[in-house]
């Protein structure tokens, strides 16, 4: 007669059976540790994020809803009449504030595309070997480490019309030495497009390298073999390895642009006339100087859902079509 014998079941991998031979239930691993722990490490993140994002955006609405002035005692509710106010022609703040958003929309056109595309190109030549490479890596990046008060004050006086080191190089070379770049147009766009770009250009290249030394070399050197040219290369290869970088680098972008506030306060302080005076100085000014905190929340929310609806858009039109 043959002798069959069973074995108990093996435990899985990496478990070990109680003692008896039943498993513990209920008993969390310590490798994952307690069910708390992910919101332990969050909770920082969402302390911060409650007090300095979503409290200030709570009571911002709440502001907007009410007739806010900081010197009178009585704040009274006025619902949405601060944001009828803004799409009403004959009110006070139409005409300053849609001048502002004008004039953000202005600079965001004549900026971005240079801080998106000269960044790539930029990338683009820094992510090949040659000697210094880190050197210059470091000088591109340099500026972005200058906050905008000294990079408004510095660039105001070399683009002073009067004693700017700019107008006196451009004489030394014979061309005209008298232009006017903070107090007439276009010069003072020019000025301020050429300040931001040099500023914030090394920034936008930094990321766009990141993205550059995802894309594997294999990539490029199966194009070179197949004859593909530097421009095949860059539209077939780089830019579709770069998608998700480069949806970044374009919102991001546009989101700072029209946030513009520093440079054109320092350098043109909104002139000639308010042609540089953006969305930004207007809320500001309104805000803080005229002290009419409740029209001036109202106006940064209908920038936030512009700026909201630009992304929006920037996402769809950039997302990986199948």
């Amino acid at each position: 007669m043959a002798v069959t014998t069973t074995q108990p079941p093996r435990p899985a991998s990496g478990a070990e059976p109680a003692p008896g031979g039943r498993r513990s239930r209920g008993r969390t691993s310590g490798i994952h540790g307690s069910r708390w722990t992910p919101y332990l490490f969050l909770a920082p993140f969402l302390a911060l994020f409650t007090v300095f994002v979503l409290v200030p955006g709570v009571l911002g609405v709440w502001i907007s809803l009410h007739s806010w002035d900081f010197l009178l005692p009585n704040k009274p509710f006025v619902g949405g009449q601060n944001y009828v106010d803004l799409f009403d022609s004959s009110s006070v703040q139409f005409e300053s504030f849609w001048n502002g958003m004008k004039a953000t929309a202005f600079f965001v056109l004549i900026s971005v595309p240079f801080l998106v595309v000269l960044p790539l190109l930029l990338a683009i030549l820094l992510n090949r070997r040659f000697p210094g490479r880190t050197f210059f890596r470091a000088i591109f990046f340099a500026p972005f480490v200058l906050g905008v008060a000294v990079i408004g004050l510095m660039w105001a006086y070399l683009l002073d019309p009067s004693f700017g080191l700019v107008n006196g190089l451009l004489g030394a070379v014979g061309l005209p030495d008298d232009t006017a770049w903070t107090t007439s147009q276009p010069y003072a766009w020019i000025s301020l497009a050429g300040v931001t770009i040099w500023w914030t250009m090394g920034f936008n290249a930094v990321i766009y390298l990141a993205g550059l030394g995802d894309i594997p070399p294999d990539h490029y050197e199966a194009a070179e073999l197949d004859g593909a040219s530097a421009w095949q290369q860059l539209r077939y290869i780089t830019i579709p390895g770069l998608r998700p970088v480069l949806i970044f680098v374009v919102i991001t972008t546009i989101l700072a642009s029209a946030n513009m506030f520093g440079q054109s306060y320092l350098i043109t302080q909104g002139g000639p006339g308010d042609t540089t005076r953006t969305a930004i100085m207007v809320i500001t000014d309104l805000g803080l100087s005229q002290y009419r905190m409740g029209e001036a929340s109202a106006m940064s929310y209908v920038l936030a859902v512009f700026l909201s609806l630009i992304a929006l858009v920037n996402f769809w039109a950039l997302r990986e079509k199948k």
